[in-house]
């Protein structure tokens, strides 16, 4: 099956779409279907990688599942039969890919949890010294390196642009205090117990970022969870300090993209077959070693 860019429930009003997912309104609850679309250096490419949002959808339940004692989340149902029931035209291509998710408003923080120092902090910690947004790293850290502790290191959700790190002072401001001290604890608790499991199946999960929403009954973890679009996963057998680590995750894309020359300007340019191929074998690898199951599309 081509890859599934864009979506239209016949019967609901027009979705509201982001960079993946497509979030349709269902008047006390929402639907969410994450299509196939890829984005990197918050630019959406051209094509998209066959299969993905259905790997995300299923990857994010099974988390929020395993997880769900730990933190409540948005998810109702991701049961294809009962979404088709939600929808009085029900489309084919949604299966596998829909959640039925509680409304919430979103947190305006990116919350990420960093086992390993890489990407845009690893950047900062080299031109900063160490001491970067209230965190005092060791001196003399290289890329990849494993940090002494995971750390909580807050993001802006920019509405153009990329996002940019920020201090935890800076959500307390933005927040108030007991929420940004729910979301640390959270985001850090939910990261500790996904590494061990992943440990266990020959994976570091070096970082990921989760998503909180406020809600009558208090905050609840949304969006998704732990997935090849959110996480660096790297394979534990090939794994050196001071190296790009082999990943299962939307690093090889970034990496592929700056290898191109690209300006990182949207749009995003096409990604050719053979990258969209390998990009999707990750994904499935992936999801078969975190869940114990064979991805079937």
């Amino acid at each position: 099956m081509p890859e599934l860019l864009h979506t239209a429930v016949f019967g609901l009003p027009p979705a509201r779409c982001g960079k993946v997912r497509e979030v349709y309104d269902l008047g006390d609850e929402l639907l969410i279907v994450a299509t196939d679309r890829i984005s990197a250096f918050d630019a959406v490419m051209a094509n998209g990688i066959p299969d993905k949002g259905c790997i995300l959808t299923q990857m994010s339940t099974f988390w929020f599942d395993k997880f769900s004692d730990l933190c409540p989340n948005h998810v109702i149902s991701t049961d294809d039969a009962e979404i088709a029931s939600r929808c009085k035209n029900p489309q084919p291509e949604l299966a596998g890919r829909s959640t039925i998710a509680k409304k919430a408003k979103p947190l305006p923080i990116e919350c990420v949890a960093r086992g390993y120092i890489t990407g845009s902090l690893f950047k900062e910690y080299t031109k900063s010294g160490g001491n970067i947004h209230g965190l005092a790293l060791p001196t003399g850290l290289v890329d990849a390196a494993r940090l002494p502790e995971p750390i909580f290191t807050p993001a802006t959700k920019a509405e153009e642009g990329h996002d940019e790190n920020i201090s935890f002072a800076s959500v307390v401001d933005q927040i108030g205090i007991e929420a940004a001290e729910f979301i640390q604890s959270k985001t850090l608790e939910i990261y500790a117990k996904a590494a061990e499991h992943c440990a266990n199946v020959g994976i570091i999960l070096a970082d990921t970022k989760f998503e909180f929403g406020w809600t009558d009954d208090g905050i609840i973890w949304i969006d998704e969870a732990l997935t090849p679009d959110s996480s660096r996963f790297w394979d534990a057998e090939k794994y050196a300090p001071g190296s790009s680590p082999a990943s299962y995750d939307k690093q090889f894309v970034r990496n592929y993209l700056a290898e191109t020359g690209w300006d990182q300007q949207p749009p995003g340019p096409a990604l050719p077959a053979e990258i969209v191929s390998q990009t999707r074998a990750k994904y499935v690898e992936a999801f078969g070693r975190i869940t114990g199951r064979s991805f079937e599309a």
